[in-house]
């Protein structure tokens, strides 16, 4: 997943204040290439920074209103481009921190900051005189002689503002601003609600007779958790690399019930409740839409994404979703009748057994399973491999450096160069659990590629991820799904660090929301081509190269449950339009409407009390509120996409530089169904994507 910053936000009370001498966040930073200085920020640097930034924005934009020159794009649209570079600064650092090594007084931090962002964010979109002089550009924009991204970058700022409240009464720009405010503090109660409630559950065993089932590596990473946490035995956790190695090899159904359980049920009741949180975004977020002239929320969102609106996306899911349908029960069916021939007794499959006796049937049908697939995939090497596959494509190299400031231990930097020599980027890759980060995988920057005055800065791209750490008998080993992850998040770094534009705004990820998976998913086609498996997997003992058989499974298994995992997939895109295509609140609560929602399309048994809503980061706090549909879309893009490299060959240098060209290059500088075309010379087709899945009859 993609997380580029939004400038809205969150934070707190308190905090000493400091020399501005003392504050790195306002001094010039003196580490190599201008990156943040990590081991100087302290959380007490970032309230005073966030409070300065802001007065330099504030003026900044005072600066452009008090102008009394005749309003013109250098002097408006490029000044409130540039406008707040103190505040982004810090802002880039705060919030991808929070995500990734939060801490309490960091959490207690964002609760401050989040209406002094509100109420900056309403200084500029609210401003009566700044918008006449917006408008005033844009009314004249067809006489300006304006390039391409200087007429996007103008349109969207007219846009912005008027979507952000520009044309609303005095009455109804404070209510907007007062609804703003608080949706920025329930979404950000939301994601913490969601880290307090995956941390705060451990299964702790202490019979060796419930590690049944369960590999090495698992029952070795379990003993070092539950070290961690002063406990005898074993432990397991909801972060990804401990769950779903216990819900696919755990032999103790009870067990499995426990954890599935608590992972579909985090946030639900207790301490750490988010369904009273997921209805106030869900009415916030109505209100807003309503006064500002939409119907719903998904009419709000969807005006400046590919799709455009509602009919398109719901035709789009459905289109998808009824035919894979069958083939998801199939899937179910087939995983089912395996596991009755098998010894299981009970009626029903129900969640917590698919997991397990999934992986069973497919030991069975492909004789493939991640345990013998983990030791070819030594993470070090697949970094390597990841990096020279970016080298036969584009050219680039990279240079592990030391002397850049981290933010943790686990953190590496490399410098990223250009074919020709050229420094290209920055690139953090922050790979393992731990409590202080969120779970899953995404992408963000620290800096992104502008130019100002004829100077380019160059970005500083970060990937985070959660992958199964090294222990005391093993290095980092990774399963394929996770090569899978990494090859797509490092797609989302290439879009950020081939930028080349002038405006923030516009450059690298910052495209349409059903556009910016293009990239990243794409990449993951790779890890299913035998010649590129070939050139670097090798068992991390021996040295053995993987033998050609276990490629033959991996890309014979590439299939295996695509119906299922597609209908899953679209499942969440159909929840997501679901809550925001409402006109008002459901009289049923939070896990009710899910269910009732979801219920046409179930291919597996409704556990009653679990829902995903109340975890669903991804659209209650993460940006894709009305965008979830947007993997899928992508997923067509992609399918339609990587079809020329199969045609001219998976690294022909022709066709992924014209991908650079005119994808990877352009960022939002145009409309993203001209970019796609200018790259393939069509349109793509739904179709693509399901001959690509094998789900056609």
């Amino acid at each position: 997943m993609t997380r580029k910053l939004l400038i809205a936000g969150a934070a707190l009370a308190l905090i000493s204040s400091c020399n501005n001498m003392e504050n790195p966040f306002l001094t010039e930073s003196k580490a190599p290439f201008g990156a943040p200085e990590f081991d100087k920020i302290k959380n007490e640097h970032y309230l005073p920074a966030f409070e300065a930034g802001i007065a330099e924005a504030k003026a900044e934009i005072d600066a452009i209103v008090a102008n009394q020159e005749e309003p013109t794009f250098e002097n408006t649209i490029e000044a409130m481009e540039y406008a707040g570079e103190t505040l982004n600064r810090v802002a880039n650092v705060f919030y991808n921190l929070m995500e990734a090594n939060t801490n309490d007084e960091m959490q207690q931090i964002a609760e401050q900051i989040s209406p002094m962002l509100n109420e900056y964010s309403m200084y500029v979109s609210l401003n009566a005189d700044l918008f006449a002089k917006v408008k005033s550009v844009y009314e004249k924009k067809d006489e300006l002689g304006l390039e391409k991204d200087q007429l996007k970058l103008l349109e969207d700022n007219y846009k912005s503002f008027v979507r952000g409240g520009a044309n609303l009464s005095d009455e109804d720009k404070e209510l907007y601003s007062k609804w703003s405010e608080e949706l920025s503090l329930a979404s950000l109660q939301f994601s913490k609600n969601v880290l307090a409630a995956t941390n705060a559950y451990t299964l702790h065993i202490t019979d060796s007779a419930d590690l049944a089932g369960l590999p090495e590596f698992v029952k070795t990473m379990a003993a070092e958790t539950a070290s961690e946490k002063g406990l005898e035995g074993w432990a397991f956790t909801l972060d990804a690399p401990s769950y779903s190695p216990f819900l696919k090899y755990s032999e103790v159904r009870n067990l499995r019930k426990d954890m599935w359980t608590a992972y579909n049920t985090r946030a639900i009741g207790g301490e750490f409740d988010n369904t009273d949180v997921v209805k106030k975004i869900v009415d916030l977020r109505i209100r807003i839409a309503n006064i500002l002239g939409y119907e719903t929320y998904a009419d709000y969102a969807l005006e400046e994404r590919m799709a455009k609106d509602k009919a398109t996306v719901n035709g789009f899911i459905m289109q998808l979703l009824e035919p894979s349908l069958e083939f998801a029960r199939k899937d179910v069916a087939d995983v089912y009748a395996y596991a009755k021939a098998n010894g299981f007794t009970e009626p029903k499959l129900m969640p917590w057994d698919f997991s397990y006796w999934s992986e069973r049937y497919q030991e069975a049908e492909y004789a493939l399973n991640e345990e013998q697939l983990k030791p070819y995939f030594q993470l070090e090497s697949c970094i390597d491999a990841v990096f020279s596959l970016a080298n036969r494509l584009y050219g680039i190299t990279f240079h592990e450096l030391d002397n850049v400031p981290v933010y943790h231990e686990d953190v590496k930097v490399y410098e990223v160069k250009d074919a020709d020599g050229s420094h290209l980027a920055l690139f953090y890759a922050d790979f393992f659990p731990r409590a202080s980060k969120r779970g899953g995988a995404w992408m963000t920057d620290f800096r992104g590629q502008s130019i100002r005055d004829g100077v380019e800065y160059r970005p500083f791209i970060s990937t985070v991820m959660n992958f199964t750490k090294p222990t005391a008998d093993a290095p980092a080993l990774i399963t394929h799904d996770e090569l899978t992850t990494f090859l797509h998040e490092f797609g989302h770094a290439l879009h950020g660090m081939f930028a080349e534009g002038r405006y923030p705004s516009l450059t690298g990820t910052s495209v349409s929301r059903d556009f910016v998976e293009l990239p990243s998913q794409i990449m993951e086609n790779w890890a299913f081509e035998p010649e590129y498996l070939n050139s670097f997997a090798k068992h991390y003992q021996t040295g053995e190269p993987i033998p050609a058989e276990l490629i033959e499974k991996i890309v014979a298994a590439k299939n295996y449950l695509a119906g299922y995992a597609q209908v899953r997939q679209l499942h969440f895109g159909y929840l997501d339009m679901a809550w925001h295509s409402l006109t008002e609140l459901p009289a049923e609560g939070t896990v009710e409407f899910e269910q009732k929602t979801l219920a046409p399309y179930a291919v597996m048994p409704s556990v009653e009390g679990s829902a995903f809503s109340c975890s669903f980061s991804h659209i209650f706090s993460g940006g894709y509120s009305a965008g979830y549909y947007s993997y899928k879309w992508a997923e067509v893009l992609e399918a339609d996409a990587f079809s020329l490299f199969k045609e001219k060959g998976i690294f022909n240098t022709e066709v992924s530089g014209s991908f650079r060209e005119n994808i990877l290059s352009k960022g939002g500088t145009e409309e993203a169904s001209v970019l796609y075309r200018n790259f393939r010379g069509h349109d793509p087709e739904p179709q693509a994507l399901m001959e690509k899945l094998g789900l056609v009859k």
